[in-house]
């Protein structure tokens, strides 16, 4: 049926590790990954637990793909309550960590309770246990991997776990696999921190051998790699620039939130852009792009490996960020780029590696230090306080305030907490450019109508990734909409939010979405677990799934009142581009979106919804 059928337990209050079947119902029900890890934490925790109590969970879950020879079957999941909004935390990650832990046998892991002193856990196939981790507390991701697959003496071990970000309980800490691929947002890496619980070190040698009928998940897999391969997006467009393709597109059509959203369009893009990035450099002669790499199973290999500039005063004087490793994508170039108004990609580069080497989310990263800027030129603060002249451009204040954040000093303790709280310690909580307090990634929802939806309504706060409207609003996928037009959208955003649902809990990448439908997963799933995933019952599942989460949060203290956006976005027109003199029509949009939703005027799924769905 190609999920494992087991998942570990684990007390870290007690020390504990503890096997269990996998609860079938509910897999059939949620399918796996994020809908099931959430129905788990959900039927297991009370909504209003501190997110960094030993009574909160913490969840890795894979999908009934994940470790299948289905393209992009690497994913897994990360799922928890946030600390940096209160809400549904799900954090999704690439790479080899997911499909290792399906090969060990386990479809999930479930952590509970708080370890007295820093554990890591250990999982080489049918063997599960905690071990002590004082000798990597304290250390980066890229040392305590390390050091782990020193210790253990197998170079094919895989690591996922924290750096000194998480450690420090910065609310928007990652957890990082595969030294730069990660559970990014959200603030997960926090919540491992508070329990002690430094990595979790996998070793699987199984295989996933249990799929229904192989014959036909090879034939359903090929063909459906094959759309991948023929697609501008998926088989051209991403494998040569990566997501960083999307810079200078969207730039152009004055949708790239610029200096803390003052603006909708960035006057140095095209100087941090995929295009910038294969240029040989004035300083060294060389690209800043050595080549792309791909995570498990994947037939896109959108990733980006890069050199930094050795001369380049963010690493002059250190050595250690010279080799090549992971590279920007687009969302990382904006939030460190435009949203701050530098321009400067060696430093870009520089930021990333340290938020891959430390576990931090460089959205919400950047994004708070685009709020700090802006307070910076209001006056509101100083030099002294920041502790470096901190202006829109500085690629040196960026730097400075990255560096400060990681290591939990000076000011960077208060860009740890989220730019909510910040912007609300300083008298500007509208300064703040979030959702449910999570910053809002690299499309202005003013110039584009059905994302600025999207980040209102999703149930992790601000992101795209919870229906990526982009792509029919710009990209003309599977159907171009005028961008600034909001008749359809409330619609569009559902149809986008229950299928990206479905694809994130089957364990593939939302990538494949470009080329791929619910008509192209479901057969997949057929052969691999279930007749029964047809594309009408999948459209149901993801349904249910944003339901759930949506009843979580509201038992968790949310109201329709956060389904919000900053004032800036709602009376500030856009100032130059296509979408120039308009602003959100979010309060027009919302009531129909929660018709469309079945949900009662206040944001509550209705008694009629919540049967129809088996809530």
């Amino acid at each position: 049926m190609s999920w494992a059928g087991k998942i570990l337990r684990v007390n870290l209050s007690a020390g504990t590790v503890t096997p269990e079947p996998l609860n079938m119902d509910w897999a059939r029900q949620y399918l796996g990954s994020r809908g099931l890890g959430t129905k788990y934490l959900v039927s297991e925790i009370d909504p209003q637990v501190d997110p960094l109590s030993p009574d909160n969970k913490i969840i890795w879950a894979t999908g009934p793909l994940t470790g299948t020879m289905a393209s992009t079957g690497g994913r897994y999941t990360v799922i928890t309550k946030g600390p940096l909004t209160g809400a549904i935390a799900c954090s999704n990650s690439g790479g080899y960590w997911g499909a290792e832990l399906k090969m060990a046998g386990w479809d999930m892991v479930i952590f509970e309770g708080k370890s007295p002193k820093p554990v890591y856990l250990y999982i080489n196939d049918d063997v599960a246990e905690l071990r002590d981790a004082a000798d990597i507390w304290g250390k980066s991701v890229w040392e305590t991997e390390e050091h782990l697959k020193t210790t253990l003496q197998d170079p094919l071990t895989r690591i996922s776990g924290i750096g000194r970000a998480g450690e420090n309980q910065v609310l928007f800490a990652a957890v990082v696999n595969d030294l730069h691929r990660a559970a990014g947002r959200s603030g997960v890496g926090a919540v491992m921190g508070s329990k002690n619980l430094k990595a979790i070190a996998v070793r699987g040698t199984k295989g996933v051998g249990n799929i229904r009928d192989p014959k036909a998940f090879m034939a359903e897999t090929f063909a459906r790699k094959k759309i991948l391969h023929d697609n501008a997006v998926t088989g051209q467009g991403l494998p040569t620039y990566g997501t960083q393709v999307l810079m200078n597109v969207i730039n152009e059509v004055g949708a790239l939130p610029t200096r803390n959203h003052r603006d909708v369009q960035f006057e140095g893009a095209k100087d941090i852009s995929a295009e910038a990035m294969t240029t040989p450099r004035a300083s060294d002669g060389k690209k800043h792009l050595v080549t792309n790499q791909a995570c498990f199973g994947c037939t896109i290999a959108c990733g980006r490996i890069s050199k930094i500039d050795e001369t380049h005063f963010t690493v002059v004087n250190k050595p250690q960020y010279w080799g090549a490793s992971g590279g920007l994508e687009y969302e990382a170039a904006w939030a460190l780029g435009a949203a701050n108004g530098v321009n400067d990609l060696e430093c870009l580069q520089y930021v990333n590696l340290l938020c891959n080497e430390q576990g931090i989310d460089p959205i919400s990263f950047g994004a708070t230090v685009g709020a700090v800027m802006e307070l910076y030129e209001m006056g509101v603060l100083t030099r002294e306080q920041i502790g470096i002249e901190a202006p829109f451009g500085s690629a040196k204040a960026l730097a400075f305030l990255a560096e400060e954040t990681i290591h939990g000093r000076g000011f960077g303790k208060e860009v740890g907490q989220g730019s909510k709280r910040l912007c609300t310690k300083y008298g500007h909580p509208d300064l703040s450019m979030s959702s449910k307090g999570q910053e809002f990634p690299a499309y202005d929802g003013r110039a584009i109508q059905g994302i600025g939806l999207a980040y209102a309504t999703s149930n992790r706060g601000g992101c795209h990734l919870r229906g990526y409207t982009i792509a029919s609003e710009i990209l003309g996928i599977p159907v171009k909409t005028e961008p600034t037009a909001t008749e359809g959208k409330p619609e569009l955003v559902k149809a986008f939010q229950d299928a990206t649902a479905a694809f994130d809990s089957a364990g593939v990448c939302i990538f494949t979405t470009f080329a791929w439908s619910l008509p192209d997963l479901a057969p997949q799933l057929q052969a691999a677990c279930d007749e029964g995933f047809t594309v009408p019952e999948l459209e149901k599942i993801g349904e249910r799934i944003w339901n759930m989460e949506r009843e979580f949060n509201n038992a968790a203290g949310f109201t329709k009142a956060d389904d919000s956006l900053p004032r800036r976005l709602l009376t500030e027109a856009a100032k130059t581009g296509g979408s120039k003199g308009t602003v959100s029509h979010l309060p027009e949009m919302l009531p129909k979106y929660y018709a469309v939703r079945g949900w009662d005027p206040e944001g509550r799924p209705t008694p009629e919804t919540r049967a129809r769905l088996g809530l």
